[in-house]
């Protein structure tokens, strides 16, 4: 992983002080230069090191191919690479790595007469080019746009492997020390059929393991069945896992193949496998056994072929001890475990998660995001995640949604700030609008009681200073009260930044009629 030693030069400058070098340096590994001029190796060395990013350099594309087919690839998040260079140029080197897997997003310098030939690279598998002699500007812009690309090509990548049942353990982020273990015993078991239990805490990402698995075994691409035991009813349990007959018990009006049957060929995730029903373990310990179950009201036995994967987030000892689960299954079950650590003790996973859940919801969103500060990143990792990448990934989702700006701070994670000490999201009041000319500055006026007043005073808390609302005309006419809540609108709009959420909380009224009202009354969201 890239080190940063120069973050301090940034400090203070335009391009958003420390936090986004530093928030880039956690999420790049290294940027390979690739050039036989060792001059411009040790300009663009220079440069791209004062951007914030590692490098690594080669002089020649046969070296730069030694390294992008070697163990160092992995190390590798972008390539700049110059096209005219002695040997191996660099279109011989696109055309080696074209339909290649792995290969990180490349960038090609060229000169200012080869601009057809910069195209051709393009066309070839570059992703940007940049003329000779390129600013730090140019490139960084470059790098970046090159970054996000490759970014939100992975996670579609991802799903797509998802839905295909081919994802592997590469897919996954797993950077940090604590998951190295999970890896290795997931890939052993990947190339057996051997029944496999995933303990760990709920959200910690069982499923997403168990995915791997079946992408790394024999059975990738074949079907990938997923049964959650809690949320079936019990008295449907038999009838959804082995199917039943028509006419087998009132309601069975079709005849239906069971979740085994499902999955035959394919792999059988059962999900908190601790919550299934005593009578229904009897049957899975069979089908186990044997290989074949009895669909309900079923006169003989089916034969299926399937890998069974089962995934718990409870004690299994202890449910055998209190004989809520059938000891002869447990060990059946348990015959391959591989536990799954909470995310508080891979803290080193948190930066990439991070910046893998903003890519993929800045894109559903619509929103233009390039990281996050330096403070909510400390943030983050100060919080214990007791929910684990879960809560993580709706924490961010929620951050996208609210951000206003290019990044996501502190303010974006109110309820994660609310459980750490050191941190304040307390949203600054706005200041005093302006009056309207002709609107109405006089002091209160006396009733036949009370002082009935002519604004509505809101004052920020602990301050002085006050919002006045007219509620009178200035000919001493009571206000219409759409005119006032428009005005209220306005304010809250204001006071908490156009987040909608809040100001539908401070209002007490939906978001929908919120945004309703907006619309009624002409109010645009306030950044």
């Amino acid at each position: 992983m890239a080190e940063c030693p120069i973050l301090e030069q940034f400090g203070g400058s335009d391009r958003g002080g420390p936090f986004q070098v530093e928030f880039e340096c956690l999420m790049v590994k290294s940027l390979l230069i690739v050039d036989d001029d060792p001059t411009q190796r040790r300009i663009l060395e220079e440069t791209i090191k004062r951007l914030g990013f590692g490098t690594k350099t080669a002089g020649s594309g046969e070296q730069a191919l030694q390294i992008l087919e070697g163990p160092e690839r992995g190390d590798i998040s972008l390539v700049l690479l110059d096209l005219v260079m002695g040997g191996l140029d660099g279109m011989g080197v696109l055309d080696k790595l074209n339909g290649k897997t792995g290969v990180p997003p490349i960038i090609v310098q060229t000169a200012h007469g080869s601009i057809d030939a910069a195209i051709n690279a393009m066309r070839a598998g570059a992703v940007d080019f940049v003329v000779k002699p390129v600013s730090p500007e140019r490139l960084e812009v470059s790098i970046k746009s090159a970054l996000k690309i490759e970014a939100l090509a992975g996670e579609i990548n991802r799903i797509k492997k998802k839905v295909e049942g081919t994802l592997t353990f590469a897919d996954l982020v797993v950077r940090g020390d604590g998951m190295e273990r999970v890896v290795a015993l997931g890939k052993r078991a990947a190339a057996s059929n051997i029944p496999v239990l995933i303990e760990g805490e709920s959200g910690v990402g069982k499923e997403l393991i168990a995915r791997a698995i079946q992408g790394e075994s024999e059975r990738a691409g074949k079907p990938f069945v997923v049964v959650n035991c809690g949320a079936i009813p019990e008295n449907l349990v038999e009838s959804i896992l082995f199917g039943h007959e028509k006419g087998s018990f009132t309601g069975a009006v079709d005849k239906r193949i069971g979740k085994f049957q499902e999955a035959d060929g394919g792999t059988l995730f059962l999900d908190e496998i601790g919550e299934l029903p005593l009578d229904a373990q009897v049957k899975l310990l069979r089908a186990l056994q044997e290989g074949e179950i009895d669909p309900v009201g079923s006169k003989k036995s089916v034969n299926v072929n399937f890998r069974l994967i089962s995934a718990t987030n409870r004690n299994m000892i202890q449910l055998v001890r209190e004989g809520k689960f059938r000891e002869d299954l447990y060990y059946r079950l348990n015959v391959f475990p591989i536990w799954v650590p909470p995310l508080r003790e891979r803290l080193g996973d948190v930066a990439e998660l991070v910046q893998h859940f903003i890519a993929r919801f800045a894109a559903e969103e619509g929103k233009r995001i390039n990281g996050i500060s330096e403070e909510a990143l400390r943030l983050i990792k100060s919080y214990p995640w007791p929910g684990n990448v879960r809560q993580l990934e709706n924490a961010v989702f929620r951050a996208v949604v609210l951000a206003d700006g290019p990044e996501l701070t502190v303010a974006e994670f109110p309820q994660i700030a609310a459980h750490v000490t050191g941190f304040d999201t307390a949203v600054p009041a706005a200041p005093a609008p302006a009056p309207k000319p002709g609107a109405f500055k006089g002091p209160a006026v006396l009733g036949a009681e009370d002082i009935i007043p002519q604004t509505m005073e809101i004052r920020a808390h602990g301050g002085d200073s006050a919002l006045g609302i007219p509620v009178v005309t200035e000919a001493g006419d009571i206000r219409p009260l759409d005119e006032i809540e428009a005005d209220m609108i306005r304010l809250a709009l204001g006071r908490y930044r156009g987040h909608m959420t809040e100001v539908a909380k401070r209002l007490k009224i939906g978001r929908s009629t919120l945004y309703r009202k907006m619309q009624e009354y002409g109010l645009e969201p306030r950044a």
